[in-house]
């Protein structure tokens, strides 16, 4: 199959392979037709697997073919997405796809001056790229106006609700035309994102790909037994044993994303450290260097890391393990992408041992235990916690199985009748 065969037009074709893009990923041969023919979209796709593409091109032929342009202050299609890094991604990719279309793209997000954004935005804008929280920040301040918004993506929406926009996301559906196409994404679908999607879809298309990146053989996972203290020691080993010319490290921590990229630097690896802390300034310029080679490693929290997009991504390691077994998901889809191949290693420690299990379950797969020479773990499990006992669980627990309160009353309770 070919973006022809598609339905999509001359100017679009003629940019697809001058960016060197000539076959549509199994995404895009789904999604493509279904939002030229104005349809309502559902897909299951993690990143890495051209989903971008596979609502802009669509989109940017749409808004191209009715002739009209955006009045002052007004929006014809709105993406949201959850992070800064993220809003700057995408709208790269739809202004480099739409190069020879007459058509203005913005992104806009929290963590710089909202003036700017303000003055883009007066003369309209054809396509937003937008963070929800910086999104209404605009409207409040009367900069854009969204009763023209013709098509709405929701681009990661499991991401979305994970960093707590789910109010944001209310009160700006509340600004929106009833009538609209609505494209939703997400790499996963818990109860709480499908019970969005069904509030805002109506008879859509469906994208069905595999959303674990387990399923695609192009990412070989790796689980390492290693003692937590000796970690540091094993990750500069493997950078160079492997000659890994870049490597995402996932850490628990935003003191920990500077603490271990500092141990590189010293190691010899250059590294550097990517939170929520930083200014967007030097988070931009922590991609852009590792984009560009001039860093080594890239050390990240699972929030900071979601604007990092890049296709020859050889290694992720799992320096500690996601809380949620769900970010294992996003975490290891950063390699292997576009049919790439790379590797996903997760260290493993007796006091994190039960926790991967967990992962593995919950992700439907096994993944079969190393050691290293040298790195041979010595440690043992703890104990497991006390359940009449408020004592927090090592590594602050998993997501979602700590104590309720009703759980520590009745232990509570309990301990008082003793």
């Amino acid at each position: 199959m070919t973006f022809s065969s598609l339905g999509l037009s001359e100017p679009l074709l003629h940019t697809l392979a001058s960016l060197g893009h000539h076959t549509p990923t199994p995404v895009q041969q789904q999604a493509i037709p279904a939002i030229l023919a104005g349809r309502d979209l559902l897909a299951a796709a993690q990143t890495g697997t051209g989903k971008t593409a596979g609502f802009a091109l669509p989109l940017l032929q749409r808004l191209s073919a009715d002739g009209a342009r955006a009045a002052n202050n007004t929006v014809r299609a709105l993406v949201l997405v959850p992070t800064r890094e993220l809003a700057e991604q995408v709208g790269e990719r739809i202004r480099a796809y739409g190069a020879g279309l007459p058509l203005s793209v913005a992104a806009v997000y929290g963590g710089v001056s909202i003036n700017p954004q303000m003055m883009k935005l007066r003369r309209g804008i054809d396509i937003l790229v937008a963070t929800p929280g910086r999104l209404l920040d605009l409207h409040e301040h009367n900069a854009l106006k969204l009763s023209t918004v013709t098509t709405l993506v929701l681009d990661e929406a499991d991401r979305l609700l994970d960093l707590g926009f789910a109010d944001e996301l209310g009160r700006l559906f509340a600004l929106l035309p009833r009538q609209r196409q609505t494209l939703f994404f997400s790499a996963t679908f818990p109860p709480a994102v499908t019970a969005l999607a069904e509030t805002l879809l109506r008879e859509p298309a469906r994208v069905a790909l595999p959303d674990e990146p387990h399923a695609d053989s192009t990412i070989l996972q790796r689980a390492i037994e290693v003692d937590a203290p000796r970690r540091t020691q094993l990750l500069v080993q493997l950078i160079r044993q492997h000659g890994w010319e870049q490597v995402l490290v996932f850490v628990a921590s935003r003191q920990a994303t500077e603490n271990l990229a500092a141990k590189l630097d010293k190691a010899g690896i250059a590294a550097t450290a990517l939170h929520g802390d930083l200014s967007q300034g030097a988070r931009t310029r922590a991609l852009a260097d590792f984009k560009t080679r001039r860093l080594q490693v890239l050390v990240a929290t699972d929030v900071a890391a979601r604007g990092i997009d890049i296709e020859q991504l050889p290694a992720v390691v799992n320096f500690d393990l996601p809380r949620s077994p769900a970010d294992y998901t996003h975490r290891i889809g950063r390699t292997g992408r576009a049919g790439a191949s790379g590797v996903a290693i997760s260290f493993v420690s007796a006091a994190s041992e039960a926790h991967f299990r967990l992962i593995e379950k919950r992700q439907r797969l096994r993944v079969t235990r190393e050691r290293i020479a040298g790195f041979e773990p010595v440690e043992t499990a703890p104990a497991p916690a006390d359940p009449t006992t408020d004592a927090p669980p090592p590594n602050g627990g998993i997501k979602g199985k700590r104590m309720s309160k009703k759980d520590k009353l009745r232990a509570a309770a309990a301990k008082s009748g003793e």
